[in-house]
């Protein structure tokens, strides 16, 4: 498998188990399970990522750059976009800066749903970890 830190991998390995439509219920489900911002986050430091469909905000936490903070906030009506922040979250919160940004930009396709989702809703992910890159890199 790629660069990526463990927990992703067994995000995109949990992926490569499922099939079809069963791909979908695991992206539902893992929509599900986004953690709820803290109520110290103010909205306000949240950023907007335009790229995706739905509204989406994130916040990176690079304090302690062995254990990155992330924070997604985005409406339970978008699913996608949720799923998406939701395998993020997952597979990159609390792993050590370097990791984070050696992850393929393109590690999505590893997920195997380009045959189920919009090419545009594949950007939004894209999009996500570009920022979070760029913050980690303090850009």
């Amino acid at each position: 498998m790629r660069s990526m830190p463990a927990p992703l991998a067994e995000v995109v390995s949990d992926f490569q188990e499922v099939q079809g439509q069963d791909k979908l219920q695991l992206l539902l489900e893992f929509a599900n399970e986004l953690p709820p911002i803290p109520a110290d986050l103010e909205q306000a430091a949240m950023e907007p990522v335009p790229e995706c469909q739905s509204p989406l905000f994130l916040h990176v936490d690079a304090s302690d750059l062995e254990r990155v903070r992330l924070y997604f906030s985005a409406p339970a009506e978008a699913p996608t976009t949720r799923g998406f922040a939701a395998i993020l979250a997952a597979g990159l919160d609390e792993q050590p800066a370097d990791d984070i940004l050696a992850v393929p930009d393109d590690f999505y396709a590893d997920l195997g749903l380009a045959a189920l989702i919009s090419p545009l809703r594949l950007r939004g992910m894209s999009a996500m970890l570009a920022r979070i890159k760029r913050r980690l890199r303090g850009e």
